[in-house]
């Protein structure tokens, strides 16, 4: 009796542990349940920071002549500009640009005699960086007006950027990630179960657009600068553990 009992118990164990060993077995590589969400972060700013930039040229037979002419002009626009409100700080002459101009010669019958030399170009750029965004735009409106001082300017669209940049990308982050957190719980709870811990955080590209503009997002990222009121907007992907 005393042997049948053990053999009893003995079989009971190998088919437990036989079931327990099959389900380990089956379970082994069971991924754990994991929830991945992407969360989003916006905020719109008006730029603090504006650039603009211009040209002007005089042309001469005479190299020296060309430039005491370039000289003259900058004059009148430095004191234009001054007298505009812009500061001696703001205001950067670059380096004058100089090139000899020329026009290809033909004989009669349409052959190619060589060059025949016009005189010398001069150019100079300046640039304007300023934290008195509207004060440069009125300027860059109003710039026609040294035409009637005789001066040809040549001025370029405005350039707009954001002295706190930096600051603003740690704000996104942050309203990226609460985003994403939510998405995670709200799927959590209506999948019966709760959310767990942080399995990983993957930042985003970080996007910078004109407001209200049909500007297409970059995979690298996309910086508008040619608007003054901006859109910013990252994204962070939150991998969660699912209970």
């Amino acid at each position: 009796m005393k042997n049948n009992i053990t053999a009893i118990i003995f079989s009971l164990a190998i088919v437990i542990s036989a079931f327990l060993l099959g389900n380990a077995f089956m379970n082994r590589n069971k991924a754990d349940g994991t929830i991945s969400v992407n969360g989003l972060g916006k905020a719109d700013f008006t730029s603090d920071l504006i650039v603009w930039e211009g040209s002007f040229a005089k042309e001469s037979s005479n190299l020296q002549q060309a430039f005491n002419d370039l000289e003259k002009d900058k004059k009148i626009i430095s004191d234009y500009l001054l007298s505009k409100g812009i500061t001696e700080k703001e205001l950067v002459f670059n380096a004058v640009n100089s090139r000899k101009n020329s026009r290809a010669k033909y004989t009669a019958d349409g052959k190619y005699v060589g060059e025949e030399f016009l005189g010398y170009v001069l150019t100079q750029s300046l640039q304007i960086d300023s934290n008195d965004v509207e004060k440069v735009e009125k300027i860059s409106r109003e710039i026609t007006e040294l035409l009637n001082k005789g001066i040809q300017f040549y001025s370029q669209a405005p350039r707009y950027y954001y002295t706190k940049l930096a600051d603003l990308k740690i704000e996104m982050i942050s309203k990226a990630t609460a985003d994403a957190k939510m998405r995670a719980e709200t799927i959590a709870k209506n999948s019966g179960g709760k959310l767990g811990s942080l399995i990983s955080a993957k930042l985003g590209v970080f996007q910078i657009t004109g407001q209200n503009s049909n500007e297409d997002y970059s995979w690298g990222g996309t910086y508008n600068t040619s608007s003054k009121e901006k859109t910013a907007s990252i994204t962070m992907k939150l991998d969660y553990e699912a209970n």
